[in-house]
């Protein structure tokens, strides 16, 4: 067994760079590495979830979900795995690893993941061993629909963004 040490970065458009380097087990599973990034940003347990095996140019690869996601799919179809069954070890591809985790799918907090080092020593737990910057509030960044306008129906007589009446005098249903 050995211990990973990852820098997860909060990605943002703050100029403030904010991340936390965790080490954890590579017998681990995704579920506990999620549980303690959400810990070290002081975030909530009640949001959907997915970590991305990527490549050096932080490309989404094969998704790891919260949840079992698979509803009587085709079988041939490539599901995603679930964190809680999927051992962090198994993924480990490069000596600098990148994953992405994007956690609350309405905010869309991204996270760049990547293997920094190796310990001999196999922690217990998963363990924040740095803390650079200020977490940000979770509620802090707009949901995507927040910024969707929707139209309220127009009165009987008022003219709708083309200039037309909803509701025309004179017409008669038959």
């Amino acid at each position: 067994m050995a211990g990973l040490k990852f820098r997860v970065l909060l990605d943002s458009k703050d100029k403030n760079e904010v991340f936390r380097d965790i080490l954890i087990s590579d017998k681990a599973n995704f579920e506990v590495l999620y549980t303690a990034i959400k810990s070290a940003y002081n975030f909530t347990e009640d949001q959907m979830a997915s970590f991305y095996i990527s490549n050096d140019n932080w490309d989404k690869g094969f998704e790891i979900s919260l949840f079992d996601m698979s509803f009587g799919e085709n079988e041939d179809q490539i599901l995603p795995g679930v964190m809680e069954s999927s051992i962090i070890g198994e993924y480990i591809q490069e000596a600098d690893q990148k994953i992405i985790l994007v956690h609350d799918f309405l905010r869309m907090w991204i996270f760049l993941i990547e293997l920094i080092g190796y310990e001999e020593n196999t922690p217990e737990t998963a363990t924040v061993v740095l803390n650079v910057g200020n977490a940000p509030s979770e509620d802090s960044k707009p949901q995507e629909n927040d910024d969707l306008q929707f139209e309220t129906e127009s009165e009987e007589g008022e003219e709708d963004e083309f200039g037309f009446n909803e509701f025309e005098e004179g017409y008669d249903n038959y």
